[in-house]
Order: structure tokens, then C-alpha cells, then sequence
């Protein structure tokens, strides 16, 4: 509960719901990219939904909880029902990214308008605080999922640009990401820690602070 212990109530909340509505977007995004190019099996399994209880994966729910970072239940995509193969499923992938920079965008805008009514000139009030972490999230969200290492996003968008008869080298050793990714995770500096580190001058700039 170290992660709980450490944040005050708003960031907390921000925080969660940034993390709800970012999930829930992206893995709506990436159901209905899918469904638009072809593959309507994510519709008939319901992915094709704002609900949130339709994209929550249980451990990566009790992690958000947690530790403040989880994951949704990742939408099973068939590349072979794509009209556009293997650039179809590129575009599946970068959907769920671009759709938290879309929230975050959202949110930012609401956070200056929330600004600009409480007439704090973006001195710290728990609104603010509240929409900036949720701001803060989405734009980490939205870089982890951009980097190329399996399971991300990223990886279906690079493996749709490498030449073809590299594809099947590359994906024997995608069951290697995870370690790999946590290896960079941890890591005090690793690339992948520096690009996650630019969400929060991001956010401010949007936020204008």
C-alpha cells in the first residue's frame, strides 16, 4: 500500500480516474479501429464499448489500485480479418496511444477552464491537482504504449514496417519482452525511464503551468 501512503486524496483520484478513462479509451479505440477495418469479432465480444467494465482486466485493475500503474484487458485482434493486413494492424496499435493523448488533451482543457474559474492563475487547488494528475497519467500511458518492445503497442507498429521475412525472426523472441521491459523499468537510467519522465512537463505545458 506504499503507493496509496504516499499520494494526497487528489492526486490519488486524479491519478484513478485519469487511469479508468485512459484504459477504457484505448482499448475502445482499439476495438473500434479493428471493427472498422474488418475484424468484427471485438464487437460481438462487447469491446466495442465506453463501458468500463468491459476493458478491465482483474490483475491490472488490483495493480492500479496498488501501485498506481495497470493495464486493460487487451483486445484480441485477428490480422488475417484485416482488409489492410499487416498496416491494418498498425493502425489498431496506434489507437490506443493516440486515444490518451486525446484525453489528456480533453483534460487539460478542462483543467484550464477549471483554472480560469477558480481564478488561481494555476496555483495549486485539489481540482487542479486532480485533473493534472489524470493529465499526467494519460501522457504515460500513451508513451509506454508508442515503445517498440512486445507486448506494447509499439511492436505492432513497428513489426508492420520491417520487411516481411523479418517478421516471423522477430516474433520468436517477442515472449522475451515482458523481461526486457521490466528490466528497463527498473533500471535509474534507461531510455525507456527518461521518455516516460517527459509526461509530466508535457502535462504542465498543456495544462499551461
Amino acid at each position: 500500500m506504499l503507493f496509496l501512503s504516499n499520494l494526497d486524496l487528489p492526486t490519488l483520484v486524479g491519478l484513478l480516474v485519469g487511469l479508468l478513462a485512459g484504459i477504457t479509451f484505448h482499448e475502445f479505440s482499439h476495438a473500434f479501429v479493428a471493427d472498422q477495418l474488418g475484424d468484427h469479432r471485438v464487437r460481438a465480444l462487447g469491446r466495442v464499448s465506453l463501458n468500463p467494465l468491459r476493458h478491465l482486466d482483474p490483475w491490472g485493475t488490483l495493480l492500479m489500485v496498488m501501485v498506481g500503474i495497470g493495464w486493460g484487458k487487451p483486445v484480441p485482434v485477428a490480422v488475417e480479418s484485416l482488409r489492410s493486413g499487416r498496416v491494418g494492424m498498425a493502425m489498431v496499435g496506434a489507437a490506443g496511444p493516440i486515444a490518451n493523448v486525446v484525453v489528456a488533451i480533453g483534460l487539460a482543457v478542462i483543467f484550464r477552464v477549471v483554472d480560469v474559474m477558480l481564478g488561481v492563475g494555476g496555483a495549486s487547488s485539489p481540482a487542479l491537482e486532480l485533473l493534472y494528475a489524470a493529465v499526467s497519467v494519460n501522457l504515460l500511458l500513451a508513451i509506454l504504449n508508442i515503445i517498440p518492445i512486445p507486448p506494447l503497442d509499439g511492436f505492432a507498429v513497428a513489426i508492420a514496417v520491417v520487411p516481411e521475412r523479418w517478421e516471423y525472426t522477430i516474433r520468436r523472441y517477442q515472449g522475451y519482452g515482458v523481461v526486457v521491459l521490466l528490466v528497463l523499468l527498473i533500471l535509474p537510467n534507461s531510455p525507456v525511464r527518461f521518455l516516460l519522465g517527459l509526461a509530466y512537463p508535457w502535462a504542465a505545458a498543456l495544462c499551461g503551468i
